[in-house]
């Protein structure tokens, strides 16, 4: 039995979550010793397939069907359990999306199943996967190891599996049109939810800087802001620092900002507290900038500065000013 990644789109296209959900199937299928599959729903799916289907994976199922051209938990529950009654899979995985949020719950219950959601790591133990979930904003890790013949269901948070990680490949592509009725779909399509609009998304972003409340003054931030535009990456911060205004809350990064997880990711007087780490945790390359030695954040940084910021960081971008002259 295989390990089915549930991949999302959105009128023809891919949701960033999807390769990365992709990445962590292909983890814990291998460490299973099973191979993966991908799954997507909708209307005219057969045209996107063939890029998932460039990933390494045993098949690729594009779930065909016109009451899935709009997006519905009835529809979406129904097509996914008659996919997965029919590929069997032992476990089944979705990115943490809205729309997963959504249907993914309803899903599992048809196979009298629980969702275990919003996973944050994953690791086999005994032949059978054992999922982390934080609790109490990450204060809190807890084990969650599935019971019973399965299917089991997951979904995993984001920036907890890099995407870059995906191994490429060649699937056959097969396509799979549920018995799906109109009685079955209850619900009127709405549009998809979307948060409030942003000026800026950190997730989508390769390079962050962000300052903490070592910088100890709303005036001083722009010593930080010139670092980030040195090396070409978008300013962020910790809660602290938006909570008083001194940046906008669509700087945030955190467990009650954005999630993200960049090529590098600059933290500049920011000792680490755990609420800031999840949202974060998932970047490639974790600089740290802090005169506090034992700061949390050195713990998981894999480059440390101790000294203070407002002589390392105009340091930084003059050293930063020559090498591009």
């Amino acid at each position: 039995m295989s390990v089915l990644a549930v991949l999302e789109q959105q009128g023809g296209k891919w949701h960033r979550m999807s390769w990365e959900t992709f990445a962590a199937a292909q983890e814990i299928a291998a460490a299973l010793g099973t191979e993966v599959e991908a799954a997507v729903a909708g209307s005219g799916v057969a045209a996107i397939a063939p890029e998932a289907a460039a990933k390494q994976a045993a098949r690729v199922w594009a779930v065909e069907h016109p009451l899935l051209n709009d997006y519905t938990a009835d529809g979406y529950a129904a097509a996914f359990e008659a996919l997965i009654r029919r590929a069997n899979p032992a476990l089944v995985l979705f990115p943490h999306t809205y729309q997963t949020r959504d249907f993914a719950p309803k899903l599992a219950t048809r196979f009298g199943c629980v969702l275990i959601s919003d996973a944050v790591a994953a690791r086999v133990e005994d032949g059978g996967p054992v999922f982390v979930r934080q609790l109490f904003q990450g204060k809190l890790n807890a084990d969650v190891r599935p019971r019973g013949s399965g299917p089991h269901f997951a979904s995993l948070q984001a920036g907890a599996w890099r995407a870059d990680n995906l191994q490429s490949g060649s699937a056959p592509v097969e396509t799979f049109e549920p018995p799906l009725q109109p009685s079955q779909i209850r619900q009127k399509p709405e549009p998809p939810f979307r948060e409030s609009a942003r000026g800026v998304d950190l997730s989508a972003a390769n390079i962050i800087v962000s300052v903490g409340r070592g910088i100890g003054d709303k005036d001083k931030i722009p010593i930080v802001e010139q670092l980030a535009q040195a090396i070409g990456g978008e300013l962020a911060a910790s809660r602290p620092i938006c909570d008083a205004g001194w940046l906008p809350m669509e700087r945030q990064v955190g467990s009650s900002g954005q999630t993200v997880s960049p090529k590098v990711y600059v933290a500049v007087g920011i000792s680490g507290a755990i609420q800031h780490l999840v949202g974060m945790k998932g970047s490639k390359t974790i600089v740290a900038i802090n005169r506090d030695k034992d700061a949390p954040i050195f713990e998981v940084a894999d480059y440390g500065i101790v000294g203070d910021l407002f002589e390392v960081v105009p340091a930084l971008v003059q050293e930063l000013g020559k090498s591009k002259s």
